[in-house]
């Protein structure tokens, strides 16, 4: 009984906190997966917001370096109930990459490492129309690195985490392709204990709400609300209003009040009121 009114009050605050909702993004529709493996719910939840079992599915996999990348996921999407599942493993033809995206209900990121699917979708001139697919309301989603690369300082996962410091060499940022405005997202998040990076990156960046996404969880956005779908949690880190101490590379970071909100299964909250 204590739990339950614990999580419907943490749910009523971050509710009637949300006077407005941010106009910009407000038509995005993300699926934003941990990591650890998508679940049938998650997938279904995905294709629902697409077009169901006549979704067109288009899958990124640059994320990773392996022979087969991709065909794990497009074969998901398939035996998931999607009408059609495209492995878009080969960028070096761009104009059938363009018409494959042009013509998608979902785009699907995989996992591996965020910066070499930055990299190459750079390389390719299809960073703007992946934005631009997203902000027609396109579905996009990924796992791992394919949610490290939904915000736009992105993750690399090259810092060094053991503390919380307020300096690149923590936790190392680039650019990400920011279809989720006005956040950090880091995934594995409570299964690899990545508190202390996500958290320096929101010092490092206290404009911005940090964004951990368990395995098998995903925050599926719509509408300018988050919710949660999986197994897991997502915790949300909020320094917003903190007063954030200024700090040499060496020295311990200093912050407060923060706020922090932990959210699971059918939870939901707004984006950000």
């Amino acid at each position: 009984m204590h739990l339950r009114f614990t999580a419907c009050l943490l749910l009523l605050a971050l509710s009637s906190c949300a006077t407005t909702r941010r106009e910009s993004g407000a038509d995005v529709r993300l699926v934003i997966v941990g990591g650890g493996g998508t679940t049938e719910a998650i997938q279904q939840r995905a294709l629902a917001l697409a077009r169901g079992t006549e979704s067109r599915v288009v899958v990124l996999p640059q994320a990773s370096e392996r022979a087969d990348r991709g065909e794990d996921a497009a074969q998901m999407w398939r035996e998931a109930g999607a009408k059609e599942a495209v492995n878009l493993s080969d960028l070096s033809d761009v104009e059938r990459a363009r018409a494959l995206l042009s013509q998608a209900d979902l785009i699907w990121f995989g996992g591996g490492d965020q910066s070499l699917l930055m990299r190459d979708l750079r390389a390719a001139g299809l960073l703007e129309l992946v934005r631009e697919r997203a902000a027609a309301g396109v579905v996009c989603g990924g796992t791992s690195a394919g949610a490290a690369v939904m915000s736009r300082v992105m993750i690399t996962g090259e810092g060094k985490d053991e503390l919380v410091r307020i300096c690149a060499d923590v936790t190392a940022t680039s650019e990400g392709l920011g279809l989720l405005e006005g956040a950090i997202v880091d995934q594995h998040f409570l299964a690899r204990q990545r508190t202390n990076r996500l958290v320096a990156a929101v010092l490092d960046h206290p404009e911005l709400v940090g964004v951990g996404i368990d395995e098998r969880t995903a925050l599926v956005v719509e509408n300018g609300r988050g919710e949660v779908v999986g197994e897991g949690q997502v915790m949300f880190f909020d320094a917003r209003a903190a007063k954030v101490e200024p700090a040499g590379s060496e020295q311990r970071a200093a912050a407060g009040p923060m706020r922090v909100h932990v959210l699971r299964d059918g939870m939901a909250c707004e984006l950000w009121p």
